[in-house]
């Protein structure tokens, strides 16, 4: 049978489970993806593969297993686990590449992967994505779903087990991720916190657990038991409607932080303590200080879309500034390409150049902003009000649009006069406000992104925007 073309996307491969996301498909890519590794490392690798909670993502982690062993791959089975925990067990286990099952923050009908080399290296559109979907179209009128291959439980070390058998259990990957995170955020003290958390039925779950076990807090936990028909809300906290419960219950509690992470726990969250959400620019740029008294003068990335108050942020604290484009694939090579110890962007990705790897560090940011809070002996909404209020921010837009060249084109030609950056779609800078229009990977969508240096410019730069983008 054929595949669609349009789910292997820009940073992984997601879509709807049994239409487009199936058995043989997975186990076509894992001999696709064995076969690329393979003729990169010039030799059969060893894969670490895991999956999220989702009710799908069993059948497809053992078809993908199939498919990697069908072609000679030994395959570390790390299991139910967040994805920074993956990403650890990529290169804690000294995998050749690795594979995580899941869609991330996508609702329940869908699912996908989301593949690295070793040292949990992205594996993107533009190097290696791309090749292999052209593997798997090209192979798939011959693929099926294979014999289940055989399984061997090995309790030992990662070292050990891969001399023991064609798949192997690495156990204990999800604890040891969480303590190596905690201990990259540095031992200063903390002191005992009322923590609200919410995690949306998702892996993040699992790591928060860990957290909690490290640190003195009194702790009210929301959606916690692991359930990938999300049944309380999406499990995305990049929307506003999704962060409503915690927000009310650090409100109802007097909580000093909340706590939100989405599906497959790579993206945190958070709400101070009058239940406000603290933007994730703000979050950034104070991690990135934090960062920056361990590094000096290194370089920060962040991505393109506005805010601002980061790069205010890491000039004040004396580090240099680097742009990215949008994408957790993207932000990480350009981290490793310039030698960035720390990037993070506005959806709430995090990223730390850990000693295994350069992935999402969610529990390091948790662990490092309670313990700024410590240090600073001030409510979180003291910390970060001055800075959530620097500029004013629109909030992301998404409008559908057909023709998303020739709008923003229009753009362009409508705001010449500005500073224009073409780095990620379109970015338009005046001394007053700024914007980023970029078009969506896989929709006929625009996302739109506007701030200012205070609400009245933004919502008038706003308003007129989003006339021009919809102008017949």
């Amino acid at each position: 049978m054929g595949f669609p073309r349009d789910i292997f996307k820009k940073y992984d491969i997601r879509g709807l489970v049994g239409s487009e996301m199936t058995d043989e498909l997975s186990f076509a890519i894992g001999q696709a993806f064995c076969s690329m590794i393979a003729s990169e490392i010039g030799r059969a690798p060893t894969v670490a593969v895991g999956r999220d909670m989702r009710e799908s993502s069993p059948a497809y982690e053992d078809a993908l297993v199939r498919g990697f062993t069908s072609c000679g791959a030994q395959v570390l089975r790390i299991g139910l686990v967040s994805t920074p925990a993956f990403y650890f067990g990529v290169g804690h286990t000294g995998a050749d590449a690795g594979v995580m099952v899941s869609a991330s923050h996508n609702p329940a009908a869908y699912n996908g992967f989301k593949l690295t080399r070793a040292k949990a290296l992205p594996v993107s559109g533009e190097n290696g994505i791309g090749e292999l979907a052209k593997i798997v179209l090209e192979t798939s009128s011959t693929a099926s779903a294979g014999q289940p291959a055989e399984r061997r439980d090995v309790s030992t070390s990662p070292v050990e087990s891969r001399s023991l058998g064609r798949i192997t259990d690495i156990e204990h990957i999800p604890a040891l991720a969480a303590r190596a995170e905690f201990a990259y955020a540095g031992s200063h003290p903390l002191k005992r916190f009322k923590i609200v958390a919410d995690a949306a039925n998702g892996m993040g779950a699992q790591y928060l657990d860990e957290l909690f076990k490290l640190v003195d807090a009194d702790v009210t936990r929301l959606y916690w038991d692991f359930d990938g028909s999300f049944p309380n809300h999406e499990a995305d906290p990049f929307k506003e409607e999704n962060t409503a419960d915690v927000q009310k219950k650090v409100v109802e509690l007097g909580a000093d932080i909340g706590i939100a992470t989405d599906g497959d726990g790579d993206r945190i969250f958070f709400v101070d303590d009058k239940g406000a959400r603290v933007e994730p620019a703000v979050v950034r740029g104070m991690i990135a200080q934090i960062v920056l008294r361990s590094h000096p003068g290194a370089t920060i990335c962040y991505d393109i879309r506005p805010g601002r108050v980061t790069e205010d942020m890491i000039r004040e604290a004396g580090g240099v500034p680097s742009v990215t484009r949008v994408g957790h694939s993207l932000i990480k090579e350009q981290m490793i390409q310039v030698g960035a110890p720390f990037g993070g962007e506005s959806s709430g990705h995090f990223f730390f150049h850990f000693p295994t790897g350069v992935y999402e560090g969610p529990l390091t940011v948790a662990a490092m902003l309670l313990q700024e809070m410590t240090r600073l002996n001030k409510p979180l909404s003291q910390i970060v009000g001055p800075l959530c209020t620097r500029y004013a921010h629109s909030g992301e837009m998404n409008f559908d649009v057909q023709d998303k060249e020739a709008v923003i084109a229009r753009l362009k030609e409508h705001y010449a006069d500005g500073e224009r950056n073409e780095l990620d779609g379109v970015s338009i800078t005046y001394p007053d406000f700024w914007f980023n229009v970029r078009g969506s990977n896989t929709e006929p969508k625009l996302r739109v992104n506007v701030e200012a240096i205070d609400r009245k410019t933004m919502e008038e730069k706003r308003q007129e925007i989003i006339e021009w983008i919809k102008r017949p």
